[in-house]
């Protein structure tokens, strides 16, 4: 935290709460991708209290551009939740401007485990997991039965439906002027197949794991209301089932930690309401095609200066994550992988630049990120895995592109240059080719793979396709 940002809180704390007589530290933790979180302890005469801030980074609007809604209005979502009886942090303060510090709000500190990678794998969790489905669709049972018009919220949550959800997606992956025919593909898919009929509620548009206090006992507290709208409550659990939560747990689909009929089973005890295995599969697809546009949209976000942050970048890689997972779930089938431990770049020096690049990337990821404290540390492993992209791209991009080329010649009929020919399949689904038509599903499937075989070559959907 600068001096200035601290010298700003420490007048706030001293204003707003009586007990309060220093501040002792104020820590940027690593989660958040477009709003800061920080851990605040202050001295009081009968000991110390832990607080945390969140605020949006320092270059982001009040409403960012990947968020819906203002912090201001995510800490009365909080409120309104904590009063119905979903777990969550006690509001204390919002940020106002003359405070100086931006726009955010000052909440409890709640103890518990938020990371998805130790959620789904530490012993200490062990017993509450089998557990946490069950509960996970009562809280959204009672998420989705909030007033949120009786708690004034109406005009402060967007509204929409299915179609519009998904065609607003769309149109922000559309103004990105990127070629990713997968992405075209899903668009197609949704807008074929969106529920005609759906009920409206309050959603709270982010519930997943990663987004869950968990201690023992079950969820501590539900986080990370900003993206909150008014519309079809199933894409919360749809959400909570998408692959990049799951943490590379395949065989538990809701959240890496439970199944599908427990969490179905504990929103019919509060809501009362059956919730299909198809109703949740379109939203499965959904969450994946939104996350691919999204991770695209942090990364132009970097590209253009807005938010300069080394962790943006390698989430825009991410797109061929999700990207994969609607492969999955629309067009399953076999693929063949490159072989990523042989060097397909041209060159004999010793050491080859990929070499150079491992090197690096060994040693950024491995000891020096442990002697850092635990931002850095965690910034150091974000560049080893940048270097890593970066190492399997100059050893495999080329022949990789060189057949999608040739498949894309096929498919097309052209001999243009791949970028051209990106553009030609994509143009040509927006224009209403098949989605059933002969070679296309193939080809998507097999370029989707490969490219996510050099993005992040241990993601768990390359496993689920069954490669050839």
């Amino acid at each position: 935290m600068s001096e200035g940002l601290s010298t700003a809180l420490a007048k706030l704390l001293e204003r707003e709460l009586a007990d309060f007589r220093s501040l002792l530290a104020c820590e940027q933790l690593t989660a958040g991708a477009s709003q800061e979180t920080y851990q605040v302890v202050i001295e009081t005469p009968s000991g110390t209290r832990q607080f945390a801030l969140r605020r949006s980074q320092p270059l982001l609007d009040a409403e960012s551009n990947v968020g819906n809604i203002s912090l201001a209005t995510e800490a009365r979502l909080f409120e309104l939740a904590g009063r119905a009886g979903i777990p969550g942090p006690k509001i204390h303060y919002v940020l106002q401007p003359e405070d100086g510090m931006g726009s955010g709000f000052l909440m409890d500190w709640v103890s518990g485990e938020t990371l998805g990678q130790r959620i789904v794998r530490v012993k200490e969790l062990a017993d509450v997991r089998p557990r946490l489905a069950g509960e996970c669709g009562r809280i959204l049972g009672r998420i989705h039965a909030l007033d949120w018009a009786a708690a004034g919220l109406d005009t402060e949550l967007p509204h929409t439906s299915p179609k519009a959800l998904v065609t607003e997606t769309w149109e922000i992956y559309r103004d990105l002027h990127v070629p990713v025919p997968m992405i075209d593909y899903c668009y197609r898919w949704l807008i074929d197949h969106a529920p005609g009929d759906s009920r409206t509620t309050l959603v709270h548009g982010d519930f997943r794991n990663g987004n869950l206090m968990v201690t023992p006992e079950g969820v501590a507290a539900v986080l990370d209301w900003e993206l909150a709208q008014i519309g079809d409550p199933i894409r919360d659990l749809g959400w909570l089932c998408v692959n990049s939560w799951r943490f590379g747990k395949d065989a538990l689909p809701v959240g890496g930690f439970g199944t599908v009929e427990d969490l179905l089973d504990g929103y019919r005890q509060v809501s009362g309401i059956d919730v299909s295995h198809a109703e949740l599969k379109y939203w499965q697809v959904f969450g994946s095609f939104w996350w691919a546009m999204a991770t695209l949209q942090m990364a132009n976000a970097w590209r253009t200066g807005e938010t300069p942050s080394l962790e943006r970048p390698v989430i825009g890689r991410r797109s061929s994550e999700a990207q994969m997972d609607c492969v999955n779930l629309l067009i399953p089938g076999q693929f063949e992988l490159p072989q990523m431990d042989a060097d397909t770049s041209i060159g004999t020096q010793l050491p080859m630049p990929a070499e150079l690049l491992s090197g690096v990337a060994d040693f950024l990821g491995g000891d020096f990120a442990g002697q850092l404290d635990s931002r850095s540390g965690f910034l150091a492993k974000v560049a080893a895995n940048s270097l890593g992209i970066a190492q399997r791209e100059l050893q495999h991009g080329a022949h990789l592109a060189n057949q999608e080329r040739r498949r894309l010649q096929a498919l097309l009929g052209s001999d243009a240059e791949l970028d051209e020919l990106r553009w030609g399949l994509v143009n040509k689904l927006r224009d209403g080719m098949p989605l059933d038509s002969p070679g296309l599903a193939e080809h998507l499937r097999q370029t989707v793979a490969c490219q996510l075989a050099i993005d992040q070559p241990r993601y768990s959907a390359l496993r689920q396709s069954n490669p050839a």
